[in-house]
């Protein structure tokens, strides 16, 4: 008897063992979807590891059906899976959650996408009965000028003959509404009266972009060329190289060219991006170049549509090329020769919710490894982490500190607001030098680009005469005010509010916003400056695909002059005609409890800075902040990274922080307080007990509850060196230990490895 061990898309840690059936014997194998019972009623679509004769010591299940006919997944990927379950603490079930499209995880599949087809009726499959068909339809001239326009483009107008069984060509429904200008009414009395026949056909989401034209492969200029043979010569001793140039460097050309030799070493190549808004960008620019060879895949796809890149990497002819943000990494590669990590000090690399929380960087530099990859993470101010690791050896380091034809950095002007508001000479959230520098923009016929990084209308709203602030009923924040929508939205959960009238608390009519989110501002720009056309880009404008290719395409056509954003717009979009850039507020940045607060908002403000003066003439940004002494907003300026990162060394060192131990952040969740604070001490005394002084807490995080679960938190600071392996399997072992206690059997228990 055969036996598969089989993984099912549940957080559970162990595989599944079923017996595979003698009608599907030689069906089974590695990588084969198969639909299997679980429990009483339950059925899921799981995966197979590996089948073998051992006979387990309980009754097992039969599979019930096979769904393919070859591997959706390969053997690289399993062990990819087996590793990411392993270091980010999750079960194997969660990473196959993540990985698979849902199409794969469906019983039904998913559903292919078809266009209606026309074809003529059988009874007129010869000359003389279309005569006899055009002769009826003479006095019905739209649908006699339907008819023509489908026999020519079917060319039925050129057969001759008694019978003919198939049309030479065939004709989309659509493309004949289009070519005629006709009704839906028209065309159904032709298929009512029998002339005209209609069936479906299966047509594919995947976009053929043309043939690839290396031609049009820029020639690198004398600084971008003496980096890129720097890289060349670096991975002949790294694996792992990172490319820290400066804004507007031409870092993307570089990847081009590193692209290019790749592919003509016949080797694939995935290029991560963090944001699903670049890949708009340099889609575009790499399309130009690799037309065809070039896959998109990220989360803003339809499921069918992610389905369809997923089978094409499988087949005989995937992309050379694959484009994607954080979950491209987890797509099958058969010949991977390069990985490039595109602004990988981001943070959305990292997957915070659900499990696996993973890092895309690392999971990159894995599979790299897997397949003897070459990776190269590139960023004008690299994280952390990647700069001490270059810095001690463990990458190899490229720099690129001129800009494209050689145009300064941009101008930085530090504004101190906290002067400005006492003496009452801000206009809103906005600097009278920042205006005026906004102005003589829009006057030169130039665009400007606001930073604000909170979305909605006002971040909270407060009752003038006793100061209540309304919080959501499920999470322990704040709501944040939506002009657009008329209500409150609590930004952890999504649940809404309406905005109340008066204050539940004393009666007073006197509610009023506070603070500035982009939609606020957006409302102060189209005030002070009436006739420019202002957009807004943060989460709520760009839900769908189609609205950050707009976005960004209007602006990039000048059909916008100010473009308002959260984070989204700092991250390597790439505009001509941005002369000015005005971070409104800094100090939300900077005043964040977190031990990388500053490093965060020092990439964040040299990005954004770093959008202006990209072509042309050098830029201008206008930093407003309440705090211009802080070393920071100097380092800002000065784009001084090695400065920050200097100071930060130094910090970290002194308080143990990552990159001088690794962080692992124990997470529990319950609906009653007093049970999660129960649980959260008998953890911590078990983790003690086992790491000492290297755990700390039991603590509530700064925002303490989240759809009605209550939270806790413990960190584990481990030192260098430490065997993390060991460190897993206690982790696990006291996951356990709580599960078996039950008076927290139900508590949520998970880990987050290397947080952010």
């Amino acid at each position: 008897m055969t036996y598969a061990d089989i993984i099912l898309p549940l957080p559970l840690d162990s595989l599944f063992t079923y017996s595979v059936p003698d009608s599907l014997a030689g069906r089974v194998g590695q990588g084969i979807r198969v639909l299997v019972p679980f429990g009483k009623s339950k059925t899921y679509v799981g995966l197979v590891v590996r089948t073998h004769n051992n006979k387990p010591d309980f009754n097992v299940k039969d599979i019930s059906t096979v769904m393919d006919d070859a591997p959706v997944v390969n053997a690289v990927q399993l062990e990819l899976w087996r590793w990411m379950a392993d270091y980010y603490l999750s079960s194997v079930g969660d990473v196959m959650n993540a990985a698979l499209p849902s199409g794969l995880k469906s019983e039904d599949g998913y559903t292919a996408k078809t266009e209606t087809y026309v074809s003529l009726a059988p009874e007129y499959h010869s000359e003389r009965a279309i005569r006899v068909a055009l002769d009826v339809l003479k006095r019905a001239t739209a649908q006699l000028k339907v008819f023509e326009t489908f026999l020519t483009l079917s060319h039925w107008d050129t057969i001759s003959g008694d019978t003919c069984a198939e049309p030479v060509a065939e004709v989309s429904r659509d493309e004949l509404m289009n070519e005629t200008h006709s009704t839906s009414a028209v065309f159904r009395n032709l298929v009512v009266r029998k002339f005209l026949n209609t069936y479906e056909r299966e047509i594919g989401r995947l976009n053929n972009a043309g043939e690839p034209h290396p031609e049009l492969i820029k020639p690198l200029n004398e600084a971008q060329q003496t980096a890129y043979n720097n890289i060349v010569f670096s991975f002949l001793k790294k694996n792992v190289v990172l490319l820290h140039g400066v804004t507007s460097s031409g870092k993307t050309e570089i990847y081009i060219h590193l692209i290019r030799q790749a592919i003509e070493r016949r080797q694939q190549v995935l290029y991560l991006l963090p944001e699903i808004a670049l890949t708009v960008q340099i889609r575009q620019r790499l399309q130009r170049v690799f037309g065809n060879r070039l896959g998109i895949y990220h989360s803003k796809y339809s499921d069918a549509e992610r389905v369809e890149i997923w089978k094409k990497q499988l087949s005989a002819a995937p992309y050379d090329v694959i484009l994607g943000a954080r979950s491209a990494v987890l797509l099958p590669f058969t010949n991977l020769g390069l990985v490039i990590i595109d602004e990988e000090h981001e943070t959305s690399f990292k997957q915070q919710d659900p499990a696996p929380r993973y890092h895309a960087r690392s999971v990159a530099i894995m599979l790299a490894r897997k397949f003897g990859a070459k990776v190269l993470l590139g960023s004008a101010t690299p994280s952390l982490e990647s700069w001490n690791n270059a810095h001690t050896g463990k990458f190899g380091l490229v720099s690129l500190m001129q800009r494209y034809n050689d145009i300064r950095l941009p101008e930085i002007e530090v504004v101190d607001i906290k002067d400005l508001q006492r003496r009452k000479m801000m206009s809103g959230p906005f600097s009278p030098r920042l205006m005026a520098a906004v102005r003589k923009a829009l006057d030169n016929g130039e665009q400007a680009i606001l930073f604000q990084n909170r979305r909605g209308f006002a971040p909270m709203i407060e009752c003038r005469e006793c100061g209540w602030v309304p919080h959501c009923d499920k999470c322990d924040v704040s709501l944040t005010y939506h002009k657009s929508l008329g209500q409150l939205t609590c930004h952890y959960c999504g649940t809404t509010y309406t905005v109340p009238e008066v204050c539940p608390c004393c009666g007073s009519r006197n509610l009023r916003g506070r603070g500035y989110g982009t939609e606020k501002v957006e409302d102060y720009v189209m005030e002070l400056f009436p006739d420019a056309r202002v957009a807004r880009m943060d989460l709520d404008t760009t839900r769908t695909r189609n609205a950050y290719e707009r976005l960004i395409s209007d602006f990039s056509a000048h059909k916008t002059d100010i473009l308002i954003g959260t984070q989204m717009v700092s991250k390597g979009l790439d505009f001509d005609k941005v002369s000015v850039v005005g971070i409104l507020n800094a100090d939300s940045m900077l005043n964040y409890p977190d031990f990388r607060a500053y490093e965060h908002a020092f990439m964040m403000m040299a990005q954004v800075a770093g959008r202006a003066g990209r072509k042309g003439k050098q830029g201008f940004v206008i930093l407003q902040t309440k705090s211009p002494q802080l070393p920071v907003i100097t380092q800002v300026v000065r784009n001084d990274c090695e400065g920050l990162f200097a100071d930060q060394l130094e910090e970290r060192q002194a308080f143990c922080y990552p990159p001088f131990c690794h962080l692992i952040y124990v997470f529990l969740k319950h609906r009653d307080d007093a049970v999660v604070a129960s649980a959260s001490m008998r953890l911590g005394d078990i983790l003690r007990g086992w790491f000492g002084s290297r755990v700390l807490g039991p603590d509530k995080p700064s925002v303490s509850k989240v759809k009605t679960l209550n939270i806790r938190k413990i960190m584990l600071k481990l030192e260098n060196g430490i065997d993390l392996a060991k460190v897993r399997l206690y982790l696990r072992k006291a996951q356990a230990m709580m599960g078996q206690d039950a008076k927290y059997r139900s508590v949520q228990i998970y880990f987050d490895v290397d947080p952010l």
